[in-house]
Formats: C-alpha cells, sequence, structure tokens
C-alpha cells in the first residue's frame, strides 16, 4: 500500500445545472454477494475481464476466481465479501465505461453513493483512492472484522413494518447498555439493527411482539454501530498510510448524507463508518435534491434499486447486472451529449 499523502484542493461546490449529467451511481454492500457474480459480465467485456485481472494482482490471488465459481459458503467468508463485492462492482463500472465510449462518450455521474462497504467502492470509482489500494484495504477490513467478531460474535438484522424510532425504542429495551442498536436507515419501514448475538435475539422478540418483522441477514460482522470502535481504531491506522485525492464526483456520505468533497473527508468516513449508522434513505433523498433524476446500482444484485424505488418513485433507476444491455446503451446515448461537456471540465473516475 502507498505513502499517507492527501490531495487536498479547496472543497469543490456542487455540480450546476447543465455542466454534469443527472447521472448517479450506487454501489451495493456485503449481502449483494452471490455464487457466479461477475462471470458473464467477464465473459463479453474486455474492459471487465481486465479489472478482475487488475484485482488478481493486487490481491496476489485470483478474486476473479472466487467471484465467478466460488461457492456461497466461501463468498460469506468475512474476508472474502469485500473485496468479492469491491472487484464484481469495479467490473461492472469498467463495462460501463467501455459501453459509453463504444459510443463516442463518457459516463460521468453527478453524485456517486455506495451502501456501507459499497462506499469504499465509490471511493475508487470517484478516483479518491487506487483500485489496487482500495481492494487490498476492504480485504483487510473484512480480516479486522473477522477478528473482532470472534471476541464479540453478532449480526445483523432487518427489522420490517416499524418506524425508525420504534426501533431505536426496542434497540434500547433489549440492551440498555448498548449491545444492539440502528445500524442502517434503508427508508420506510425498513431499518437494519446491528449488535451482539443475545441482545440481538432480544431485539428480534421485541420486534415481532410488537407487529414487526425481523429477518436475520447472512452477515455475521455486526457492523456500523459504536460496538465496533475498536475495529475502527484499527481499521483508521491502515487508512491513514493510503493516498487519497478529493473525489470527483463528490461521495455522499453514509454518516452524515451530505456530499464529501475533499481527500480528508473521504478518508475520514471510510475510517468511521464501521461504528456510525448507515443513513441511507437520505443518501438517496441528497442525489436527489442535487437533480439527479436516473441511478444506475453498479454491482451484484438490485437491492439498492428496490430501496431506491420506496424511497422515491419517480426516479428512474437500474440494477446494472440485471439490465438487458440494450436498455443501458438507450441510457448511455441518452446522457452522451451532457456527459462529453463533463468530461471536458476535468475528470474522470478511472
Amino acid at each position: 500500500m502507498s505513502r499517507a499523502r492527501s490531495s487536498e484542493p479547496s472543497s469543490k461546490s456542487m455540480p450546476a445545472d447543465g455542466n454534469r449529467s443527472r447521472l448517479g451511481f450506487m454501489f451495493p454492500g456485503q449481502g449483494s454477494q452471490h455464487p457466479g457474480m461477475g462471470k458473464r459480465i467477464a465473459e463479453i467485456s474486455p474492459a471487465a475481464r481486465a479489472s478482475f485481472a487488475a484485482a488478481d494482482e493486487a490481491l496476489g490471488f485470483s478474486i476473479s476466481h472466487l467471484c465467478a465459481e466460488g461457492s456461497e459458503a466461501e463468498l460469506l467468508n468475512p474476508v472474502n465479501t469485500p473485496p468479492a463485492v469491491v472487484a464484481t462492482s469495479v467490473a461492472y463500472l469498467a463495462y460501463l465505461r467501455e459501453l459509453a465510449a463504444n459510443e463516442g462518450g463518457s459516463l460521468e455521474p453527478a453524485l456517486i453513493a455506495g451502501h456501507s462497504l459499497g462506499q469504499f467502492t465509490a471511493a475508487i470509482a470517484a478516483n479518491a483512492l487506487d483500485f489496487g489500494d482500495g481492494i487490498r484495504l476492504v480485504r483487510e477490513r473484512g480480516r479486522i472484522m473477522k477478528e473482532w467478531t470472534r471476541k464479540h460474535p453478532g449480526g445483523l438484522v432487518t427489522v420490517l413494518a416499524l418506524d425508525e424510532a420504534a426501533v431505536g425504542q426496542l434497540c434500547e429495551e433489549a440492551s440498555p447498555d448498548g449491545k444492539v442498536g440502528v445500524a442502517v436507515l434503508n427508508g420506510p419501514g425498513q431499518t437494519v439493527i446491528s449488535g451482539e448475538t443475545a441482545a440481538l435475539e432480544r431485539a428480534m422478540v421485541l420486534t415481532r411482539e410488537r407487529g414487526g418483522r425481523a429477518l436475520l441477514l447472512p452477515i455475521s460482522t455486526p457492523g456500523h454501530t459504536p460496538l465496533m470502535r475498536d475495529a475502527a481504531r484499527d481499521l483508521s491506522h491502515v487508512i491513514s498510510q493510503l493516498t487519497f485525492r478529493a473525489p470527483d464526483p463528490p461521495l455522499v456520505s453514509n454518516i452524515s448524507a451530505r456530499p464529501l468533497t475533499t481527500a480528508e473527508e473521504v478518508r475520514r468516513e471510510l475510517a468511521d463508518q464501521i461504528c456510525a449508522p448507515v443513513r441511507w434513505a437520505d443518501c438517496v433523498r441528497t442525489m436527489i435534491d442535487a437533480g439527479v433524476t436516473s441511478v444506475l446500482e453498479v454491482g451484484p444484485g438490485h437491492a439498492l434499486s428496490k430501496l431506491v424505488r420506496r424511497i422515491d418513485r419517480e426516479i428512474d433507476v437500474m440494477p446494472v447486472e440485471s439490465a438487458a444491455e440494450a436498455s443501458i446503451l438507450e441510457l448511455v446515448s441518452s446522457r452522451a451529449g451532457s456527459v462529453a461537456v463533463a468530461s471536458a471540465e476535468g475528470g474522470s473516475a478511472r
């Protein structure tokens, strides 16, 4: 990994209307992984194959083989999941750029955001972090969180049909000492809670008693709560050794839901987010308020597309993994003119 250094120009203002496309990118996190992910795109896209090859080289083993041929159990390993999801997401991003280039343009979104782990992919996509550094970093993040989980076993649960205040209250009742808490605010009627096993089980019982549904997620690390402070400290030490640049385009914070425009803001975001709740619904609203009208979910799965539609049914959202190439080409072609102007202004993420 490279030595610590921040390239820190003055903070940018939000893109002005007409100077950027009204397109947004969103990158999924853990839970989106599945056997065979990225295999089809690597077969049809030279750019995606090259991206997977770069990931293999950076990690020193074949993450591309794990994505395409690995079992569900292998992909659920908390050390394997992060680099697999990031590698697949970046391969899809390479594919999109390849399509745009073939149409004579380039895709330059107005804003980008990642859901939890996806925020690391977003930092790579915004050229705030080198791909090699980023994919090694998320593997180390997975190792740190796995080590912490050995000492404090736990997980995450999606709570449906209860509002944010009700979920916060039942977490306090389940564990007054903070062993379970709100981890992700996904949107109306959907909140993820995180914590140690016993407290999490009590919270699930309370959820059902109060008319909600509790769905245990296939994630063994209880992230996005203050319980992860020690893990965040270890991760921050690793992040402090890396080079960051100002993101282009701005990156919407999981923690504050505001656009991040400087290298140091991105550095702090990636270090702090594993012990802070993800305000995903607010991230989506920030993008909409900034004028984003179309969103591409770039990576495995389509969970974020479903969440976006629950938050705002007017926005046009497309999961790239399951979208027909003709649909993607139509969007790429429709954006080519405005995107070309953005490209001339300075900086696409590579």
